[in-house]
């Protein structure tokens, strides 16, 4: 397959994860797939690949004042904790069967997220929940896990969870949770490098998803700052709402 069509791919996931906080994974995962990639190796490449792209984003968001600090701090660790743990778990198990359960708690998640912006745009910033330390852990240690033991799946649960539970600015959380998936990237590429000999990785696929990623990481990263929070919102959900309708009904 021609790098520039995988650099293509990787330009299109990056602008959706990046504007949207999510995507990239699912995106290029799905594109491996469907050309007959393991599970497996499709997650190993999409990480190797995101360990630029996530970069860039990270970069690019934090240079637009899109990231909390102290939330990335709280989510990245036990993300990448998670992560490493599904990575190994993924190189001798091929995880699938949570599919269909992940999916349906995305989509509700997702209508309830769309309830809240279309009803309810009015409410003050209130981010109570956040200072809580375990829901954090907890909510990055299931999300890296799932990331990597499913090819995908950091922004799709824990951006809209973030989003759904809590009154912080959706662009702040976004940047945030873009921030946080470098390391998330870094440790599940640390977990598949120990089982190297066993996957068979399409480097050029790699490549072009890194370099097509981290060209548009900047436009993803400038479009999440001028997007009025309510507009943002309602893409997010319908965003999730029509991903995870598709993949129940594909399932």
């Amino acid at each position: 397959m021609n790098w520039l069509f995988f650099a293509l791919a990787g330009s299109i996931a990056q602008l959706i994860d990046g504007a949207l906080g999510m995507g990239f994974g699912l995106t290029s995962s799905t594109l491996l797939l469907t050309f007959g990639t393991s599970a497996a190796v499709a997650s190993a490449a999409v990480h190797a690949a995101e360990i630029g792209t996530t970069l860039a984003s990270g970069v690019s968001h934090w240079h637009r004042e899109n990231v909390d600090f102290e939330i990335l701090k709280r989510l990245a660790i036990p993300g990448g904790i998670g992560a490493f743990a599904g990575a190994t778990f993924l190189s001798s198990i091929d995880l699938s069967g949570g599919t269909i359960f992940i999916s349906t708690i995305l989509l509700l998640l997702g209508f309830v997220l769309l309830y809240r912006n279309v009803f309810q745009a009015n409410i003050k910033p209130n981010i109570a929940e956040l200072d809580n330390p375990k829901y954090l852990t907890f909510l990055g240690a299931t999300g890296g896990f799932i990331d990597a033991s499913g090819g995908g799946g950091w922004g799709p649960i824990v951006t809209p969870t973030l989003l759904a539970t809590t009154e912080h600015e959706p662009r702040k959380i976004i940047g945030t949770v873009s921030a946080a998936e470098f390391i998330v990237a870094v440790c599940a590429s640390v977990g598949f490098l120990a089982n190297i000999s066993r996957l068979d990785i399409d480097w050029s696929a790699v490549g072009g998803l890194a370099l097509g990623g981290v060209l548009m990481a900047p436009i993803a990263a400038k479009l999440v700052s001028v997007v009025p929070r309510r507009p943002l919102g309602i893409a997010v959900a319908t965003a999730i709402i029509v991903i995870n309708g598709v993949r129940l009904v594909t399932t």
